[in-house]
């Protein structure tokens, strides 16, 4: 059975869609079996992943507001042990769709039941706000990564992430923990990247991954050639970083893994 994971953080330009690509890819090079779903409008993750919105006849917007089984949108990558949900524009009018459903809020639940068996892990990219297609992926998950920037008000609004997570574990996911909060677009040369890390370290203490996600121009050209950093060039800082990130959740999962030889190394 597949550990869910929701790349969560209302706030834009924090590296979340870069994670949840190189995050899957990386968990899949390292031979989990990996399911990206983009619940994103914006579809980052779909055309990161190489896939031309025209191409796309089944999406997750048909599986929320359709009713389509996920299996039918599940799409194959580049990568063998990488599979993804893609999305659509369409996706934009889907809160207010669902809005007079009955059990909206565990409409994606329901549909990510059906293939979770099938995977070692499943990661959710969610869209930059906190409404009815994050706050379903959040009732999906078992838990949900972080990621925060090493830039000014990098604690900006996490306050509002926290409550939304507080509520969806009173009213809908009692089971919803935080994966991790991740650090990301470090750079070492500032002593601003420094202070902040510090401080997001004080405010979650162990819940904050050893690894970081350095600034790297060549994680930032590989979306624009379809692919994640691992497959674009997977000498880069930025597929490092990623595959570092990889080990280090896995780690942190090791009970699903006991006899993994990627944990016992």
């Amino acid at each position: 059975m597949g550990k869910v994971i929701s790349i969560a953080n209302q706030k834009g330009g924090v590296g979340k869609t870069t994670s949840a690509i190189n995050l899957a890819a990386s968990l899949a090079a390292i031979e989990h079996s990996t399911l990206l779903i983009d619940i994103d409008p914006q579809s980052n993750s779909t055309s990161g992943l190489g896939i031309e919105a025209n191409t796309v006849s089944t999406s997750i917007y048909e599986i929320m507001v359709g009713g389509v089984e996920m299996s039918e949108a599940v799409r194959e990558t580049e990568l063998d042990y990488l599979d993804l949900v893609p999305s659509h524009i369409n996706l934009v009018g889907a809160e207010i769709e669902m809005v007079e459903r009955s059990e909206r809020e565990r409409i994606l639940l329901k549909a990510v039941e059906e293939v979770k068996k099938e995977y070692d892990f499943v990661i959710i990219d969610c869209p930059p706000s906190l409404g009815l297609l994050t706050i379903n992926a959040l009732t999906s998950s078992d838990s949900v990564l972080i990621p925060v920037q090493c830039e000014y008000f990098a604690l900006e609004g996490l306050g509002q992430l926290l409550n939304t997570i507080k509520i969806v574990r009173q009213h809908l996911n009692p089971d919803l923990d935080i994966e991790g909060v991740l650090l990301t677009m470090y750079d070492t040369r500032t002593r601003l990247s420094n202070q902040v890390a510090e401080e997001v370290k004080r405010y979650f203490d162990d819940r904050v991954f050893s690894s970081v996600i350095t600034r790297n121009v060549r994680l930032a050209e590989a979306p624009s050639f379809g692919k994640p950093a691992i497959l674009y060039d997977a000498t880069s800082t930025g597929s490092k970083n990623y595959l570092a990130l990889a080990r280090e959740i896995i780690q942190r999962n090791k009970k699903m893994f006991k006899d993994s030889p990627v944990v016992a190394g």
